[in-house]
């Protein structure tokens, strides 16, 4: 992948602002084109392709970066393992899937993130379960979805229906809320000193707007599903097809049906499905692998 040595970076000494503004020079892409970039880095490992898909999306990458604000951690560097999330997706995208780079890159830049943001704070204090880290980057949302939004502890019915939306215990809710507290910057404080400096209102991602606005509660099952198509590749027909109606349909098709249709036995269709599943569990496994991730399937 090409190192992109002229991408701009935000930095301290440049001004988060003056970085915004800077990124902001990078037209955004029509489909047509888009597609024809991400053809021609696929096809020919044009870098100048990648380039230009990295750099249109690079207001996307620092728009969801301004989201993880109040974590204690530099805004710069958050925004540059976004970009790293960002060149990532692009190096792995697929324009024949039928949708846009946005939609694919947004997973990829939040794991980056969300990456980061573990490994600069104790992991031993914060757990490394998936309920828990659940719980680490999605507190202030449920906190904001409840109306908790008074300083300090939380009230004892917002701990409770805290812990249960989000499958941890009124413990960890409350321990993880005092580290976390005190750590929101205000939406209406102002990017860099420059005059004309944006506030941090003005490039968050407005939610309830965009059609991709629930991606980060969904992300790990986009996740599963990317790896789910990928992972069929290693059964072969007969197995697909029988995992597909035994598991992958909203109702299954019977073992005495599938016995009728192969000409095999109930038993011998049950222990195909097994197999396949128990191969299909393991190539995904080893695909998450492949990409860094960490999620159970």
């Amino acid at each position: 992948m090409t190192t992109y040595a002229n991408l701009p970076a935000p930095s301290p000494e440049q001004g988060l602002n003056r970085y915004l503004q800077e990124i902001r020079k990078f037209p955004l892409l029509e489909p047509e084109e888009e597609y024809m970039l991400a053809k021609s880095w696929v096809d020919h490992e044009d870098s100048s392709a990648a380039h230009k898909l990295v750099t249109s999306h690079l207001r996307l990458a620092a728009k969801i970066a301004m989201g993880y604000r109040g974590y204690g951690l530099p805004q710069a560097e958050v925004i540059s393992e976004a970009n790293v999330g960002l060149m990532q997706a692009v190096k792995r995208f697929d324009p024949e899937k039928g949708f846009r780079l946005a939609t694919y890159a947004m997973w990829w830049i939040r794991a980056s993130i969300q990456e980061y943001i573990l490994r600069s704070w104790s992991l031993v204090k914060l757990g490394t379960t998936s309920a828990q880290k659940k719980l680490f980057f999605n507190l202030r949302k449920a906190k904001n979805r409840i109306g908790a939004l008074e300083e300090g502890d939380l009230r004892p019915e917002h701990v409770a229906k805290i812990a249960h939306d989000l499958n941890v215990s009124a413990e960890e809710v409350i321990a993880m809320n005092r580290r976390l507290s005190g750590g929101d910057a205000s939406l209406n404080a102002t990017i860099g000193s420059e005059e004309g400096a944006a506030q941090w209102q003005d490039w968050l991602e407005d939610e309830d707007a965009d059609q991709a606005g629930n991606y980060a509660e969904a992300d790990e099952l986009s996740v599963r599903r990317e790896l789910l198509e990928q992972a069929m590749d290693a059964l072969n027909e007969r197995e697909r097809d029988i995992l597909m109606q035994r598991r992958l349909v909203d109702e299954p098709v019977t073992l005495e049906d599938l016995s009728g249709q192969y000409d095999v036995s109930r038993e011998r269709i049950r222990q195909i499905e097994v197999r396949a599943f128990d191969k299909l569990q393991s190539r995904m496994r080893e695909l998450a692998s492949e990409k860094g991730m960490s999620i159970p399937v």
